[in-house]
């Protein structure tokens, strides 16, 4: 372990965590609120210890994949730790478990929240809860990697610790280009929204932090209704960029180099498209008799369907009333989740569709004995070292889901609220069913429950083995 160089890579988290921590004060500052004077102390002293921290690089930036992997998960606990504190400092979350629940939740994008009366918050707190959403969508540690050089092969491990999915790979021949060209793109299409929800009438804070929530697949709204008091038109907007949002960001990097056969020939995202207009269509017929007219339902279904599968959480109408069928559909998009290589959280649809060719393969062996069968994706041969991670993945996965059930079942909640709470959060969904509906929150769960869902987010949103990692007494073993 390179010790030292975790430190260092530690410190800019927390310095670029200071830094961002600046931008909520604006608001403080626009609306005239004291609470901002806190988030204001503590940002400079998160960019203070930052800084003091990282003031001397050090001489061996190499770091390996047990160090990455580690690096990863250490920065996504302190950058929860350290951002929870500005809401205990303002008294509008005195509890510090609770306030670790709601940053984690943010900055996971999972968007499940422990309040019961969001809009007493302050501006300022409110903002912060919102732009954690974009700053751990698309990862703090890529944003890192376009400051600080590190080796090259360093900076690829760190990437592929944070980034969601089965396989991550270079736009570019350097690592710090992409994670550039990333941002590029990331941005460009939260202005984008900002915009578009502002010429659809949207009040220009709730469209910075409903874009800041679309953008990360997050899911902190800034009203108690959600977003069912935004116009029909805001709500078309919010779903068509959750969506988008929802895609591997390589289809993109292809549109942009003139590619767009070989980008709509993914098949992840062919099959990503597909399952949202299956379902959006099943859902529509299902709860037709619920709203006044055809438009009205496919509307609610739509913006279900592509908040739920992208992991994003937010709502337009309590689903929780809506028939078995398409609660038992939306259940099961919270677990199928968005694509690898996007801001959205679950199990990925890559790893669904090579889990699919998989079973397929298994059943023409059977068949026919002799026969050689490689399973393929987009015209490549999934190595056996994916297929391997894809089905440790499952296991741990399914373990992780059920000691979790287990051991907040011992709050009392129905089967379908404690099922459905671990869903959301180890997936980063945010709203479950039952107890925990779009209409309900987290807040009735004690503090041990809290903690074990608090350990799932940061899971799900690192993909579970670079935060197990940290519980591996070799991992903290110095190279000789």
């Amino acid at each position: 372990m390179n010790y030292p160089m975790i430190r260092y890579i530690l410190s800019w988290v927390l310095k670029v965590e200071g830094a961002l921590m600046f931008l909520p004060c604006l608001a403080a500052l626009i609306y005239g609120e004291q609470e901002g004077f806190w988030y204001l102390f503590w940002a400079a002293l998160c960019f203070a210890l930052g800084f003091a921290g990282s003031f001397r690089k050090p001489e061996n930036t190499e770091i390996y994949r047990k160090d990455g992997f580690a690096a990863a998960a250490l920065a996504w606990v302190v950058l929860s730790l350290f951002g929870a504190v500005p809401f205990v400092l303002t008294g509008e979350i005195p509890s510090f478990v609770d306030a670790l629940f709601e940053i984690v939740s943010g900055f996971t994008t999972t968007g499940s929240s422990i309040l019961s009366d969001v809009e007493a918050l302050s501006h300022v707190s409110l903002f912060w809860r919102s732009f954690s959403h974009w700053i751990g969508g698309m990862g703090v540690l890529v944003f890192i990697l376009m400051l600080i050089p590190v080796r090259n092969g360093s900076s690829m491990y760190l990437m592929r610790a944070e980034s969601p999915g089965p396989s991550v790979s270079k736009f570019v021949p350097r690592v710090r280009n992409t994670a550039i060209l990333l941002y590029k793109m990331y941005i460009a299409m939260t202005v984008l929204e900002i915009v578009l929800l502002l010429l659809a009438g949207m009040q220009g804070f709730d469209a910075l932090c409903i874009s800041f929530g679309s953008a990360g697949t997050g899911g902190f709204a800034v009203l108690n209704s959600g977003c069912a008091a935004y116009t029909a038109l805001q709500q078309w907007i919010i779903t068509v960029f959750v969506i988008l949002f929802g895609v591997n960001f390589t289809f993109y990097y292809l549109l942009l180099c003139k590619k767009a056969g070989a980008a709509f020939g993914m098949q992840e995202v062919r099959a990503y498209l597909l399952i949202i207009a299956v379902s959006a269509g099943l859902i529509t017929w299902n709860i037709s008799g619920m709203y006044g007219s055809f438009s009205e339902s496919l509307r609610q279904a739509s913006f279900q369907v592509g908040s739920i599968i992208t992991t994003t959480g937010y709502a337009t109408t309590d689903f929780n009333l809506w028939p078995e069928l398409s609660q038992y559909i939306l259940v099961m998009l919270m677990f199928i989740g968005s694509c690898a290589g996007s801001t959205g959280g679950g199990i990925k649809v890559s790893r669904i569709l090579i889990l699919l060719k998989t079973v397929r393969k298994e059943l023409q062996s059977i068949a026919h004995p002799r026969s050689i069968k490689k399973i393929r994706m987009d015209g490549h041969t999934v190595e056996h070292e994916t297929l391997r991670s894809i089905n440790v993945f499952f296991i741990v996965y399914t373990v992780i889901f059920a000691v979790s059930v287990l051991i907040i079942s011992f709050d009392g909640f129905s089967f379908e609220t404690n099922f459905t709470a671990v869903a959301a959060t180890l997936n980063n969904i945010g709203p479950g069913l039952g107890d925990v509906g779009p209409m309900s929150n987290f807040g009735i769960y004690g503090p041990v429950s809290k903690l074990v869902m608090v350990f799932d987010m940061l899971a799900g949103r690192l993909e579970i083995f670079p935060l197990l990692l940290l519980f591996c007494p070799s991992t903290w073993k110095r190279r000789g």
